[in-house]
């Protein structure tokens, strides 16, 4: 079985690393370049909302009797100070690329929100199902780590020249099965021990390379960011880690998200963050799955309760190591399942009347990450 101690202890002498949760995140050492001291991360992953707004997205704060506003002004409102936005390498333009997601950072960043670049390194997206090098890339370890490297350390340099100091970037999303498949692929169950080290040797390969491309654009003037290794399923230390879904098993509890948390916390004291979740405010039916803490009402009260217990959690972190927490794709008005098999777990209320314009009226569970 695969453990983060294996994946880590194949690094370079040198590297440095990071984990996140729900999905949860290990973090390097260090702060992001925007404060000195270590600071609370507590965002939304807002990658969708240009699309949305493209696509004739209108928002609306309930809190201030309807007014019209930017989604980003409502979750300000609500307590966010970081906002998480994905990057895929060469998608269809406007998907997530770099101008797009450019575009979004330069407009977050000039109202002051700390802004976690996600990479995807990948096309499309990037999960433990599906984790594809780019078409157009190397399909050897060197020219492919060269690639990687000079690809990270001039994205970087990107928003530097545009005005974006980055404080968090993830080196891939969800690599608990590698990233930059064939090359970076990782069977986590092989056996015998030798057969596992050999396994992760081309993955920490290339992550090695993409740290270092980190560390390129820092030596070249960009604010240092912390980096973070994201995993998925957040509450299975056997794997840790890092997401923490309640839709996809009812082991993702709270208690076991806590274990994980603290069991990284003792073996390798680094900073931690939970930076995806969601919880469902509107979950029935035949296929409504069983969640993993039924005490928790399936509301937007519930959403509130659910990610202030999360917060608790990561708080609770030995050693002030739990240090931040985002709600994923709370504004994405046309996906409210967000990839789950409940209906709505957004934060927002959608009138389709005058489709395709969308009007979508804020719930009390925007103001969930404020005062916590």
């Amino acid at each position: 079985m695969f453990t983060l101690k294996t994946f880590v202890a194949l690094l370079p002498l040198g590297s440095a690393f990071a984990f996140a949760f729900p999905a949860a995140e290990a973090v390097e050492g260090g702060y992001g370049g925007r404060n000195a001291q270590p600071v609370f991360y507590q965002g939304h992953d807002l990658s969708s909302l240009g699309i949305m707004e493209q696509g004739g997205a209108v928002y609306h704060d309930t809190a201030r009797h309807d007014q019209t506003r930017a989604a980003e002004d409502i979750r300000g409102d609500g307590g966010m100070n970081t906002v998480r936005l994905r990057l895929w390498v060469n998608p269809i333009p406007g998907q997530y690329d770099l101008s797009y997601v450019l575009a979004l950072a330069k407009r977050f960043a000039k109202k002051n929100y700390r802004i976690y670049l996600d990479f995807h390194f990948s096309d499309n997206w990037a999960d433990p199902d599906h984790n594809i090098a780019p078409a157009a890339w190397p399909t050897t370890v060197p020219a492919l780590s060269n690639t990687l490297r000079t690809y990270v350390r001039e994205t970087i340099l990107t928003f530097k020249h545009a005005g974006v100091d980055l404080s968090l970037v993830s080196l891939g999303n969800e690599i608990r099965n590698g990233m930059l498949w064939p090359l970076g692929q990782v069977d986590v169950d092989i056996t015998p021990h030798s057969a596992l080290v050999s396994n992760f040797t081309n993955l920490a390969t290339l992550y090695a390379a993409a740290r270092s491309g980190v560390t390129d654009a820092v030596n070249a003037g960009a604010a240092k960011p912390q980096v973070l290794i994201h995993i998925d399923n957040g509450w299975n230390i056997t794997l840790q880690t890092t997401c923490f879904y309640p839709f996809y098993g009812t082991d993702a509890t709270l208690a076991n998200l806590q274990n994980s948390l603290h069991t990284l916390a003792r073996h390798y004291g680094k900073p931690l963050q939970v930076v995806e979740t969601d919880w469902p405010a509107i979950c029935s039916g035949s296929d409504a799955p069983e969640l993993s803490e039924p005490s928790v009402p399936i509301s937007a009260k519930g959403q509130i309760e659910w990610v202030h217990d999360v917060i608790k959690v990561v708080k609770g972190v030995p050693g002030d190591l739990g240090q931040g927490f985002n709600y994923w794709e709370p504004a994405w008005l046309n996906m409210t399942s967000l990839g789950s098999a409940c209906q709505d777990a957004i934060l927002f209320d959608t009138d389709w009347s005058r489709y395709p314009k969308m009007e979508a009226y804020s719930r009390e569970s925007v103001g969930m990450l404020k005062g916590v």
